[in-house]
């Protein structure tokens, strides 16, 4: 099935793909480590908290750490072992910091810890109920956003469609294109089960029209499961078409305003890896413990797509795909466009992980030096948030953080496309997450500012308070001893006037003698 109709976004690139041969190879599940590194955290929003400690023995698919919040996401142990440490390591973010992590060595015998029933009869289940079962499973965006699925979930009424993204736009990922290919039903189930949390009747599943193959699988999968509900619809291959702003409005000519949300206009995107990994957490009653990732890259012998337990170093998914080649360069995690550089081969695979490049020096070349801006307009055109870049680079070169509000910085999807039309050569992406950076550093520190007042004026207020309090009861009390003195004044007044008559008359009946 396709639509009759689609729409455009604004800008964009028509990038070589490099995923022909990753995407040619068999999915292959790789063995247990030794030892798997956990971070706490795998998600957008709070850090799970720990809830095992070292010396102990968990099992495969066992809660090991908690939400700590509403947009949380638990952390489950990816194999049975015993957990060694718990400690700071290094972990993939763009930072290359080190973070908390639970570290276990895995027993060589996989033992499930069996907490989480399957459910075949989901239609039993309303939202509310669903939503707990995803969460539970600690199910996130495989997408490479990682926000919590039960989070998303929660968007409300008003929802006309549920949209399921397999549009891999990065030139270098095709870890959806072969589940697509190899594991339709799972995709399909995922969405039934997604359209049921909802309580909606229409899905459409957007792959690019390059992975005839991916979209052949899935159609005959719905075909032969009867499903009606669900629109398979194949889209150009212009990055960064897989964003879900993008998406939605090459789908349904409509636009996420902004600062705003798709639920906004009626849309719920996921990616078909985390339909996936909703279907085994319901139908399966399978916490996310593995995806898979794309390894790929000049630098790697034998690139292809692997089935990998979360916490799994790096080290062992190239050794997976043959090891290292001569012309291994860098790492990088997500991609070309929009990945970042890994510290090295330590580091393990998270929910995030989607994939991993072994750059060559053919697959990254090295950036001239930059040059100033020629204001020749070519980032404006190219960028798909119709933002207009050079103003946002001479904002963020000059620190004038209130006018890159102005130019609506946080609309960048940081998609990198006008790094690679800039004839200056100039980082304009590497600026505008610095410029974000700043600004949250300076949104953070006026909340603390804010805070801190507050909790001075309340404590003032409090302190008033409780001295007007204290000088109420005083002045009551001294009215009620004056009252009180008083009364007794009153008391030995009268006693003395009788003390007098009775001593007057006393006097008089003396007199009476006398005489």
């Amino acid at each position: 099935m396709s639509r009759a109709r689609l729409w455009h976004f604004h800008g964009g690139l028509k990038l070589d793909s490099r995923t022909a041969r990753p995407a040619s190879e068999p999915l292959l599940e790789i063995p247990v480590p030794p030892r798997l590194v956990l971070p706490l955290s795998q998600h957008v929003g709070q850090q799970a908290e720990a809830v095992v400690s070292p010396g102990e023995r968990v099992l495969r698919g066992q809660p090991i750490a908690r939400p700590s919040g509403y947009v949380a996401a638990k952390v489950h142990a990816s194999s049975s072992g015993t957990v060694v440490a718990i400690e700071d390591h290094p972990v993939p973010h763009p930072s290359g910091l080190a973070a908390p992590c639970i570290i276990i060595e895995t027993d060589g015998l996989d033992e499930p810890w069996g907490g989480y029933e399957p459910l075949q009869d989901y239609c039993t289940l309303d939202g509310v109920e669903l939503r707990a079962r995803v969460r539970a499973a600690g199910v996130v965006g495989l997408g490479g956003a990682a926000f919590p699925t039960a989070v998303k979930l929660g968007a409300g009424a008003g929802l006309k469609m549920l949209i399921l993204n397999g549009a891999e736009c990065e030139p270098y990922i095709c870890c959806d294109e072969v589940l697509l290919k190899e594991r339709p039903e799972e995709v399909l189930a995922g969405a039934q089960v997604l359209l049921r949390a909802l309580e909606i009747d229409r899905c459409c599943i957007a792959i690019e029209e390059d992975k005839p193959l991916a979209r052949q699988a899935l159609e005959a999968a719905i075909a032969a499961a009867g499903e009606t509900r669900i629109e398979v619809v194949s889209v150009p291959a212009i990055y960064p078409e897989g964003g879900e702003r993008q998406l939605i409005k090459v789908l349904t000519g409509e636009e996420v305003p902004a600062r705003g949300l798709p639920p906004d206009i009626g849309y719920l995107c996921h990616n078909v890896g985390t339909a996936a990994a909703v279907a085994r957490a319901v139908l399966g009653g399978e916490p996310l413990i593995s995806r898979i990732v794309t390894v790929t890259g000049g630098g790697v012998a034998r690139p292809r797509n692997l089935q990998v337990r979360l916490g799994t170093p790096i080290a062992a998914l190239v050794a997976a795909c043959g090891g290292y080649t001569d012309e291994a360069r860098h790492l990088l995690m997500g991609g070309a466009m929009m990945g970042f550089p890994l510290p090295d081969d330590s580091v393990p695979v998270v929910k995030a992980t989607n994939c991993v490049v072994v750059a060559s020096g053919e697959d990254i070349q090295p950036r001239a030096p930059a040059m100033p801006c020629i204001r020749c307009g070519e980032c404006a055109e190219v960028c798909p948030a119709q933002l207009l870049p050079q103003q946002l680079y001479w904002h963020a070169h000059a620190g004038e953080l209130d006018r890159l509000d102005e130019y609506h910085l946080f609309d960048c999807i940081e998609c990198g496309c006008c790094d690679v039309v800039c004839p200056s050569q100039l980082p304009l992406t590497q600026y505008f997450r610095y410029a974000k950076t700043e600004l949250w550093a300076r949104d953070r520190d006026r909340a603390r500012s804010d805070l801190a007042r507050d909790r001075f004026e309340s404590r003032r207020a409090r302190i008033e308070a409780e001295q007007e309090t204290r000088r109420r009861r005083l002045e009551e009390k001294t009215r009620a001893a004056n009252a009180a003195r008083g009364d007794e004044d009153a008391r030995k007044a009268m006693i003395d006037e009788a003390l007098e008559r009775v001593q007057a008359r006393r006097d008089d009946d003396r007199a009476d003698d006398d005489k």
